[in-house]
C-alpha cells in the first residue's frame, strides 16, 4: 500500500500538539500506512518539547526543528522534503482543519486527480479580520490567475509525490500552492472540508498579510505566464511607451510649425521624451530578462517543461525535482 505523509508546520502550538496527533491517529486508523511530519518553525513556547515527547511515544511521528522562524512557506517546504510518502497531505497545526477529511480527499486521487484541495465551509473565523480579507484575496487571485477555485487559503490539501516534488516554496508562496500545482499541469479538484474554531493558542494572522498576498500574486502571475518569455511582457510595455513618445514628439513638431507653442514650451514634447526613455528601459529589461532566463535554464540543466509519463522511450528525459 502507498505511504501517506501528513505535513504540519507549527509555530507556538504547544497545547495543540497532542490533540493534533490523537486526531490524526484516529482519522487514519483504517487508512493504511501513514506518517506525521511535524515541523517546528522556531517556536518559543515549549512546542518542541511536546514534539519530542510525542515522537518518543509514536514512531510514525517525525519531527523537524528549524533553527529559527522562517515562515509557513519554508516550514511547509521542510516538511515536504522530510516526507517519505507516495501521497502527501498538508494541514495547519491549530486544529481548525479536521484530519478526518484526509481519507476522503485521498480517495479522490483515485478518480484521476493529481491534487485535491480543501474548501472551508462554515468558517469559524472573525468576519472583519479573516473572512472579509480572505474573500477579497480569493476573488483577486481568481481574476488575475484565471483559476476557478473559491478557497486558496485552505491549508488542507492532498497531492501525489511527483506534484509535491515540483514545488519550491519560499517567502509567502504557501498561499499560492494551488496556482503552483496548476502551473505544473496537474489535474486538480476542490472538495468541501470542515473548519473548526481555534481551541488553544493564538492566531498568527494579521491584515498586513493582505499586502504581501498582492505582491506575491504578481510574482506568481509573472512566473506562470512570462518566466520563459519576459520580453513579451516588458517588450510590450516598451513598444507602447515608444509609440506614445514618438506620437508626443511628432505632435510637438507639427505644433511648432503651425499655430502651437515651441517645442521646449510644449508639454507634449516633454511627455514624449519621458515616454521614449521609459520605452527604451522596458525593452532593455526584457532583453536582460531573456538573458537571465537562458542562464537559469541552461546553466542548471533545467527544462521548461514537466513530463507526466511516457511510453516506449528507453532514454526518456528525466524531470528532476524542482524543475520549472
Amino acid at each position: 500500500m502507498k505511504l501517506l505523509s501528513v505535513v504540519v508546520p507549527l509555530k507556538d502550538e504547544r497545547d495543540n500538539v497532542r490533540p493534533l496527533v490523537e486526531r490524526v491517529r484516529g482519522a487514519l486508523a483504517a487508512a493504511g500506512p501513514w506518517e506525521l511530519v511535524l515541523v517546528d518553525d522556531g517556536s518559543s513556547d515549549g512546542t518542541f518539547a511536546e514534539l519530542e515527547a510525542v515522537a518518543a511515544e509514536e514512531p510514525r511521528v517525525k519531527v523537524v526543528r528549524l533553527r529559527r522562524n522562517f515562515g509557513q512557506s519554508a516550514a511547509t517546504q521542510a516538511g515536504l522534503d522530510a516526507a517519505a510518502g507516495d501521497v502527501i497531505a498538508t494541514m495547519d497545526g491549530d486544529l481548525q482543519n479536521d484530519p478526518a477529511d484526509i481519507p476522503v480527499m485521498v480517495a479522490k486521487l483515485d478518480a484521476g486527480f493529481d491534487a485535491v484541495l480543501g474548501q472551508r465551509l462554515n468558517r469559524q473565523d472573525k468576519v472583519l479580520l479573516r473572512k472579509v480579507p480572505s474573500l477579497c484575496a480569493n476573488w483577486l487571485i481568481r481574476k488575475v490567475l484565471g483559476i476557478p477555485f473559491k478557497d486558496f487559503g485552505c491549508a488542507m490539501r492532498v497531492m501525489r509525490r511527483d506534484v509535491a516534488d515540483g514545488l519550491l516554496l519560499y517567502g509567502e508562496m504557501h498561499r499560492f500552492i494551488t496556482a503552483l500545482v496548476l502551473q505544473q499541469g496537474a489535474r486538480v479538484t476542490q472538495v468541501p472540508v470542515r473548519h473548526h474554531a481555534r481551541s488553544a493558542g493564538a492566531s498568527k494572522y494579521n491584515l498586513t498579510r493582505t499586502v504581501r498576498v498582492v505582491l506575491d500574486l504578481m510574482t506568481v502571475k509573472f512566473q506562470g505566464s512570462y518566466q520563459t518569455r519576459p520580453m513579451h511582457l516588458f517588450g510590450l510595455f516598451g513598444l507602447v511607451c515608444l509609440f506614445l513618445g514618438f506620437a508626443g514628439v511628432s505632435a510637438s513638431v507639427v505644433m511648432k510649425y503651425t499655430s502651437g507653442p515651441g517645442m521646449t514650451a510644449n508639454p507634449l514634447f516633454l511627455l514624449g521624451a519621458v515616454a521614449s526613455l521609459m520605452g527604451v528601459q522596458f525593452v532593455s529589461l526584457g532583453l536582460m530578462g531573456e538573458v537571465l532566463t537562458r542562464v537559469y535554464f541552461e546553466s542548471q540543466g533545467k527544462r521548461p517543461y514537466a513530463v507526466r509519463e511516457s511510453r516506449n522511450l528507453a532514454d526518456a528525459p528525466v524531470t528532476t525535482k524542482r524543475a520549472a
